[in-house]
């Protein structure tokens, strides 16, 4: 038996977003979680790749004290948000504004010397649900994403449904108000301008510049342009209705949007991940209150269950994990 066989096999799943990066060790053979690393994320091609071997490094020496001697990686994944082709090259994202055709799959895998799949970000968090959170056991569902922006993943029969160039599951960026306010991607009026956390901290800056919302002023230092939607989700936390009233209007977005997406594909289950999702059920009551109102032929048709991610913020990280073991090459 050679030295390397008895060495513990580790996945690297990394997940860039737009505000910071996640990694995640998981032992090939258990899928166990062993390790987790967070840093902010920069938003330039070079700087990216730099983090992210640096996160996977720290990932490998954490194990490695763990265990007493260092892993093997035997593969890895990337989550990127965006516009990612079936080449492992982020060709867009809009919250990754820096980084634009930009071949993260080939410069990761030279970084790390182990091939590297690549997929949106969201994908990678539907497929981390799929095969170990909320969504296991079902072949039709999505996972929709809400952080900076929102994304999602889709599994049809059973697997990952990518589209022809590999750009499915951009949702975020469905025009729901031509009218509405300015996004990153450069139009107006996208459905994560009013149902991601930026969307939240606006809705919650209109609510105070109404006159509403004194405690969400107060912890934003008083100053109505520092709001975020932090401050929202914290005051409600503490049952401040005028807080509570645009969680509801939010809530209201976030279901129109994922209603759209049921209509559209007839899933079986949505479930909601991201940052967001750790509001708990002050976030999922209305969404789910104002999901059943909208949605198409609710009574004939069978109860599509909105649930929170299992696996919370690690999603798209596990998921990258999974999905580089899937593509890996060799043993």
């Amino acid at each position: 038996m050679t030295a390397d066989a008895t060495r513990r096999r580790l996945a690297i799943g990394l997940d860039i977003g737009g505000t910071k990066v996640l990694g995640v060790a998981v032992d090939q053979e258990s899928g166990r979680l062993l390790a987790e690393h967070k840093v902010p994320t920069v938003p330039r091609e070079d700087r990216v790749v730099e983090t992210l071997g640096a996160v996977a490094d720290r990932l490998v020496d954490e194990v490695t004290t763990a265990d007493g001697r260092a892993p093997v990686v035997s593969a890895a994944g990337l989550g990127a948000p965006g516009l990612v082709d079936r080449s492992g090259t982020l060709r867009y994202g809009a919250n990754l504004p820096g980084v634009v055709d930009a071949p993260l799959g080939r410069r990761l895998a030279e970084r790390l010397g182990v091939a590297v799949a690549v997929d949106n970000d969201a994908t990678c968090a539907a497929w981390g649900e799929h095969e170990l959170g909320a969504a296991r056991g079902h072949n039709h569902s999505i996972t929709i994403t809400l952080g900076t922006g929102i994304g999602a993943g889709i599994t049809a029969r059973g697997r990952v449904l990518r589209g022809a160039n590999g750009f499915a599951g951009e949702p975020g960026h469905m025009l729901v108000d031509p009218a509405g306010p300015p996004c990153p991607c450069g139009r107006r009026g996208c459905w994560e301008r009013y149902g991601s956390g930026s969307g939240l901290g606006r809705l919650g800056r209109e609510a105070v510049a109404a006159g509403r919302g004194a405690r969400i002023l107060q912890l934003a230092g008083g100053d109505v342009e520092q709001v975020v939607g932090e401050h929202v989700s914290a005051a409600a936390a503490e049952g401040d209705a005028d807080a509570l009233a645009v969680l509801d209007r939010f809530g209201w977005w976030v279901a129109a949007g994922s209603a759209n997406l049921v209509d559209l594909l007839d899933t079986e289950i949505v479930v909601l991940g991201g940052g967001l999702v750790d509001i708990g059920e002050l976030l999922l009551d209305p969404v789910r209150r104002h999901f059943a109102a909208q949605l198409y032929g609710v009574g004939r048709r069978p109860e599509v269950p909105i649930v929170a991610a299992q696996l919370g913020s690690r999603a798209g990280a596990i998921g990258a994990a999974l999905l580089g073991l899937e593509r890996r090459e060799g043993p």
